[in-house]
């Protein structure tokens, strides 16, 4: 009995699309360093925390303006944990603002903007807070959300893209 079906070759082309090769992994530590080109030209040392949902980064003097009728941002950051020096001007259009709540509970409406992350070789588009991180360890703070495309994390591990 002969089929009636055509196409019978439009199921082999399916799965060799859905066997396309995917980026390999990227291998991350608990603490990496990264670059946000559009808005510094030094790495930055982040601490990848998967509870946080979204980024935050370490600004202060913030200002908000207006710039061709849209909302924008200024503040200025420090790249080098522990110093006051570099201290780096930065301007951005405001994205968002959030209610985003701290790790000690304490909720704090916050302004986001988007910023360029290079992790390693890999550039993407994230969603950055900008909080006032002065009493905390590291400037840069990268949430799930920056993270959530083909990344592992090796929480016993640290500078696993190079120092």
């Amino acid at each position: 009995m002969r089929s009636t079906s055509r196409g019978g070759g439009t199921a082999k082309k399916l799965l060799r699309l859905s066997r396309k090769k995917k980026a390999p992994r990227l291998e991350i530590g608990w603490r990496e360093w990264v670059e946000l080109p559009a808005l510094c030209d030094r790495r930055i040392l982040a601490k990848i925390d998967t509870g946080a949902k979204t980024s935050a980064i370490h600004a202060h003097r913030i200002r908000e303006l207006v710039i061709d009728g849209r909302p924008h941002v200024e503040f200025y950051i420090h790249p080098v944990q522990k110093q006051r020096r570099p201290e780096v001007h930065c301007l951005a259009p405001i994205h968002d603002r959030r209610t985003i709540k701290s790790s000690n509970g304490a909720e704090q409406q916050r302004i986001v903007i988007l910023a360029k992350l290079r992790l390693g070789k890999r550039e993407r588009d994230i969603e950055l807070s900008l909080a006032n991180r002065d009493d905390m360890g590291f400037r840069l703070l990268l949430g799930r959300d920056a993270l959530r495309k083909n990344v592992i994390i090796h929480p016993a591990r640290s500078f696993l893209l190079g120092r």
